[in-house]
């Protein structure tokens, strides 16, 4: 069993912490001070080609594997979270299904200019009332001639006040049950489509996040993504994509809360010594780089199953609940090596320890991460 990078893997991973060096680390405060999306990033994100890295060349794409792409989510979330978001929520979510269900002529009108960063992909699934519970959305699509009527309200919608293309699901057929619900691409100029309340968030707060209103949203029926009736499956689909790409940026997050306390602990002298001498502080580094090291490897396996076409949704549930568990712990441990300075806004690890919250939320909550290994194992 070989655990080391490729060349090509080793490169990507360089390239991408030299890019956030460089572009994203001198700006992280200040966005997520003011929620300002970071558009010009967001942007030569695109220009280099990291925006539609594990998709296919023919379609403005790089054709790297999967791993590749976990590798850079997690270098970039290293320095912004909210950034390294964007860019999972983007790849993963609103390119994954176009990729995976759409058609040719979807993918040259679509996908390509979302691989090559002109246009900004989002995800809209959740709604007010259908959260963990897809099945009890409301929002509705009708067949009228040649196009299909949307009427429904999404939330939580990441990427959504600033998208340019929105994967989204509605029933085609409530009586249908399950396989009632159909996918839909809608570009952000469809009629009737207009953004709703943009939500401000403990973290990740540079990341948009807003309501998506569709009324009496017509899009042409050449829209429909994959057949109707496959909503259901396309969206779990997509999820087990997205988890292997919080888990990164969970782990991300928690290098550099482990690189930040390693830092500190070394600086600040109590009682005549660094309180790296400390015992307890020791104890807590070491316990941070064990738990980020099996993180790491987790979501690594999960990204080579997919990348070998072998099933992959368990191991992405479980990289995700245990990056994301883990990361909340060690961020709250972060903070705490550095008392009372930690606490203050303007550190990075109070920053940290916000945005670690909500990978334990997102994309399947870690109670919902555990049914689906539950599930996996005992069927």
């Amino acid at each position: 069993m070989d655990f080391k990078l490729s060349e090509e893997q080793e490169l990507v991973r360089q390239n991408m912490r030299e890019f956030a060096m460089k572009y994203v680390d001198p700006i992280a405060a200040e966005i997520d001070e003011n929620s300002r999306f970071p558009a010009e990033v967001v942007a030569k994100l695109g220009e280099m080609g990291y925006m539609g890295m594990p998709y296919p060349v023919e379609f403005g794409g790089s054709g790297t594997d999967y791993v590749t792409y976990a590798l850079a989510v997690e270098e970039l979330s290293k320095s912004c979270a909210a950034t390294g978001f964007t860019m999972s929520v983007h790849t993963s979510l609103a390119l994954g299904p176009i990729n995976n269900f759409g058609n040719e002529e979807q993918k040259k009108k679509f996908l390509t200019p979302l691989c090559q960063g002109k246009h900004l992909g989002a995800f809209a699934l959740t709604e007010p009332g259908a959260g963990t519970d897809v099945g009890a959305a409301t929002t509705t699509a009708v067949l009228d001639g040649d196009e299909y009527v949307l009427n429904g309200t999404k939330t939580f919608t990441s990427n959504g006040p600033v998208a340019d293309t929105f994967v989204t699901f509605a029933w085609t057929d409530k009586s249908a049950g399950s396989k009632g619900m159909s996918a839909f691409i809608v570009p952000k100029d469809a009629p009737g489509l207009r953004v709703g309340e943009h939500f401000m968030k403990m973290g990740i707060r540079a990341s948009q996040t807003s309501e998506i209103i569709f009324k009496d949203c017509r899009i042409p029926k050449a829209n429909l993504l994959g057949e109707e009736g496959q909503g259901l499956k396309i969206a779990m689909n997509c999820f087990d994509h997205g988890r292997i790409g919080i888990a990164a940026q969970a782990v991300g997050i928690a290098q550099a809360a482990l690189e930040e306390s390693i830092r500190y602990a070394k600086e600040r002298v109590q009682f005549g010594k660094p309180i790296a001498k400390n015992q307890a502080v020791q104890w807590w580094i070491a316990d941070m780089a064990t738990d980020i090291t099996c993180a790491r490897f987790l979501y690594m396996q999960a990204a080579w199953l997919k990348d070998q076409g072998l099933p992959f949704t368990k191991e992405a549930s479980m990289a995700k609940v245990f990056a994301a568990e883990m990361c909340m712990k060690h961020t709250i441990k972060a903070v705490q090596i550095h008392g009372g300075y930690g606490y203050i806004k303007g550190q990075k690890v109070e920053r940290l320890m916000r945005d670690a919250k909500i990978t334990e939320i997102y994309e399947g909550t870690s109670e919902a991460q555990r049914m689906v290994i539950a599930n996996n194992l005992l069927r």
